[in-house]
């Protein structure tokens, strides 16, 4: 009770994206690009061209940054709130296990009214699954505020006709973490305008053994894909049997008047970095088969190494010290100067260490001349 009291508290008062001063909850900024349709009669070399203008004009798009800053006397209530429901729910943790689930569950359930309205036959599922869709981004957008890597930028690449007049769209995003499908809902708005359709999401079924997840899921009617978890960055095993339902469930949801959402790399890529993973034909396949155009939206991180580095270092030094780290430091890790500091100095390390290499690999190839030169005088 004392944790869902301090979360409710903590609620009202993040009434904006937040920068808490006393626990800075930034890093970097995550990156959001939504770039034209593509149409599936074009060419592939129209395709390409498009992607690569669209990426091109990116630079050049207008940008809505969502970080503002709380004042003291907020960031003083919010910390002291978010630590006393940590505290909170750590003392409950050992000593009853199954009620900490069943409190994510009631936590979760503020879609229980959605719920009751559909089971007393009020409202039809297609409502229902709207509705639902509504409380999930409500959920997904308060969730932002409290992520500590939640500090992110939109890029918008679309005209304002197509903002104000959304045509019937396939969605294609590139998929970098777990938290893609919460980013996208949280900020589904801002990208796709407010007269936007709702949307259904293609989902890996696994996720339904998550509490949170799977109900929202369910509730919001999203489709699921049945695989196995290979691990990431290894080839999905698709259950062929559950393709037809697949199909079926997104005929459905398209004469229903729904959008479609797809990540076609299947599953989040470890190195994002370096590029996609391969991509499956499914986008294509359900574009062609609705005669919808697809629209493409691309997440953008940095750097994994860099947010696991200034989240050990910021979040690990409050932790160590209950207190942030020297205001400059700090300010340093989160506007990423301090990592293209710590990257010069691993790579001076590197040079180091190839040269100290070097040298002893000359001193060993001298010392064996010396030996063979002692040897032939012999």
């Amino acid at each position: 009770m004392i944790a869902l009291i301090a979360v409710f508290v903590a609620a009202l008062l993040l009434a904006a994206p937040l920068e808490i001063e006393g626990l800075a909850l930034a890093t970097r900024t995550h990156k959001i690009h939504y770039v034209p349709k593509i149409n599936t009669q074009k060419s592939h070399d129209q395709r390409m061209a498009l992607k690569s203008s669209a990426a091109s004009s990116i630079e050049n798009s207008a940008t809505i940054d969502s970080q503002r800053k709380l004042n003291k006397f907020q960031s003083r209530i919010v910390k002291a709130l978010m630590v006393t429901y940590i505290a909170s729910m750590c003392a409950a943790l050992p000593a009853i296990p199954h009620a900490i689930l069943e409190l994510m569950n009631c936590f979760d359930r503020t879609l229980f009214p959605v719920y009751l309205l559909y089971k007393t036959k009020i409202i039809d599922r297609v409502r229902k699954e709207k509705w639902s869709l509504k409380v999930a981004q409500f959920c997904s957008r308060w969730l932002m505020r409290v992520f500590p890597f939640a500090s992110k930028s939109i890029f918008v690449n679309a005209d304002d006709e197509q903002v104000k007049n959304p045509e019937p769209s396939i969605w294609v995003c590139n998929h970098i973490s777990m938290l893609d499908l919460f980013f996208v809902l949280a900020l589904d708005k801002k990208m796709r305008g407010k007269n936007r359709r709702p949307i259904k999401i293609l989902y890996w079924k696994g996720l339904e053994s998550n509490p949170v997840t799977g109900l929202m899921c369910r509730m919001c009617g999203f489709i699921p894909v049945d695989m196995a978890d290979n691990g990431n960055g290894n080839a999905n095993e698709y259950d062929p049997t559950s393709f037809k339902q697949m199909l079926k469930s997104t005929k459905g949801a398209i004469e229903e008047g729904f959008d479609i959402g797809i990540l076609p790399e299947g599953q989040p890529n470890p190195t994002p970095e370096n590029g996609l993973q391969p991509i499956f034909s499914g986008a294509f396949t359900l574009a062609k088969m609705s005669r919808r155009p697809i629209k493409m939206i691309a997440l953008i991180f940095e750097d994994a190494k860099e947010f696991s580095s200034t989240f050990e270092a910021v979040a690990g030094h409050f932790g160590a010290h209950g207190k942030d780290m020297p205001e400059e430091e700090l300010r340093m890790w989160l506007d990423g100067s301090m990592w293209k500091t710590e990257l010069a100095r691993q790579a001076a390390t590197r040079i180091t260490s190839a040269d100290d290499a070097d040298k002893e690999e000359a001193k060993k190839k001298k010392s064996t001349e010396v030996s063979a030169r002692t040897q032939a005088i012999k």
